[in-house]
């Protein structure tokens, strides 16, 4: 998703998205513990997802105190 994309967003729902994003990781990091077949690049493509929506939460909430 793109940080244009996620501007739009509402914050319950961004919120949500990055839950969603961090149970997936989750998952991710427990296949690779138990040795199962995973594709590594989806680690850091999410962990950079989940950074993208952190920081374009941060800088809603920051307008919200500005405003």
């Amino acid at each position: 998703m793109k940080a244009v994309e996620m501007r739009g967003m509402e914050p319950a729902a961004l919120a949500a998205e990055i839950e969603k994003l961090r149970r997936e990781l989750l998952e991710l990091r427990c296949k690779v513990a138990l040795g199962e077949d995973v594709r590594p690049h989806r680690v850091k493509e999410i962990r950079r997802e989940i950074a993208r929506m952190l920081t374009v939460a941060g800088g809603k909430k920051e307008e919200g105190v500005k405003a």
